[in-house]
């Protein structure tokens, strides 16, 4: 018997439809999934593409980005849509990229800032101090990327205002896994990209408070989104990181620390200082000069590397160089049962 004519039984010996039940739907073949836009990228100095690009994960759950492997995958907002992006260290000073989604063109098209290729460190003074050129000479690879993902490093920033990490980091995922639009392409587990702006705008409260924000954070985030076209817009036109701190700090409940940490994130600034931070000026302290200064100290330390300052801050922390714990962790307050 032919595979037809087992059908043909088998259709027979199935019972009639009762009277007026329409048939069920014939099923869809699956869709085929989308095949990605491809490149290499050839930087034309040493990349260490770890280091570089997953500087932006925010915690190690973060729903915008993941490292599966040698690979590693991003979820962002482009002008252009939702994009997912996949980086690899083709070896030979070769990075393979991947990207889905209706904004792929643009993030390939933004692989080279994101791998740091208008970071320029001429005139850098390493020698200034003997760890920060031991560790400038151990870390060549080391770049200060870019997203131009302005509202959504200044959302991370604000999330991360006044509280540890561990409570920004959290509050990140459930936001944007709850809120942010589902990632395109065989991602290695879900991931989502962050909300549009008005996205942002219309997160109902009861949702910040379930996810563990503070109101003065999610309060600003929504502000800020009000006005939030018009931000990027100004910021996009701003001409030196003075001028990008003047439309940020303009802004209700944004300051210094988190302008500093937009533009570090969103423009790969080599000279944004996080001032306020609550360990940086620590750790620094402890690095350069062997105890722990304030902030005026850490700026007077870092004042020899004036314009590369940021760069100085992420070879200590890529460093490992850390102030050894002399108390046990802040437990943080969680807030959402009250």
């Amino acid at each position: 018997m032919t595979i037809v004519e087992r059908t043909r039984e088998q259709v027979r010996a199935r019972p009639a439809s009762p009277p007026h039940t329409p048939a069920p739907p014939h099923p869809q073949a699956p869709a085929r999934p989308e095949a990605p836009l491809q490149t290499e990228y050839r930087p034309r100095h040493p990349l260490d593409l770890r280091r570089t690009v997953m500087f932006q994960r925010r915690g190690a759950n973060d729903p915008t980005m993941s490292m599966a492997g040698a690979v590693i995958w991003r979820a962002s907002r482009t002008p252009e849509g939702v994009a997912t992006l996949a980086l690899t260290d083709a070896g030979s000073g070769v990075v393979r990229a991947a990207a889905w989604g209706q904004g792929r063109e643009w993030a390939i098209a933004h692989v080279p800032d994101l791998c740091g290729a208008r970071d320029d460190a001429t005139g850098f003074a390493a020698e200034r101090h003997p760890l920060v050129a031991e560790l400038f000479r151990r870390m060549p690879g080391l770049r200060l990327g870019r997203t131009d993902g302005v509202f959504d490093a200044l959302a991370c920033a604000i999330f991360e205002q006044k509280v540890t990490g561990m409570q920004a980091f959290a509050a990140w995922r459930r936001i944007v896994s709850a809120f942010g639009e589902t990632a395109p392409g065989p991602t290695p587990r879900p991931m989502a990209a962050p909300p549009d702006i008005d996205g942002w705008r219309d997160i109902p409260s009861w949702a910040w408070h379930r996810a563990g924000l503070e109101p003065p954070q999610s309060k600003t985030v929504v502000r800020a989104a009000r006005r939030g076209r018009s931000i990027v817009r100004a910021v996009e036109a701003a001409g030196d990181g003075e001028a990008v701190d003047r439309v940020l700090v303009s802004q209700p409940g944004i300051g210094p620390w988190t302008s500093a940490e937009t533009r570090i994130r969103a423009l790969g600034d080599p000279d944004a200082v996080s001032v306020g931070d609550f360990h940086l000026a620590h750790e620094v302290g402890y690095a350069l000069a062997g105890a722990r200064t304030d902030d005026d100290g850490m700026l007077a330390l870092l004042e020899p590397w004036s314009g590369q300052r940021q760069r100085v801050i992420r070879l200590l922390a890529a460093g490992g160089v850390r102030e050894p714990r002399k108390a046990p962790r802040l437990h943080p307050e969680d807030h959402r049962d009250r």
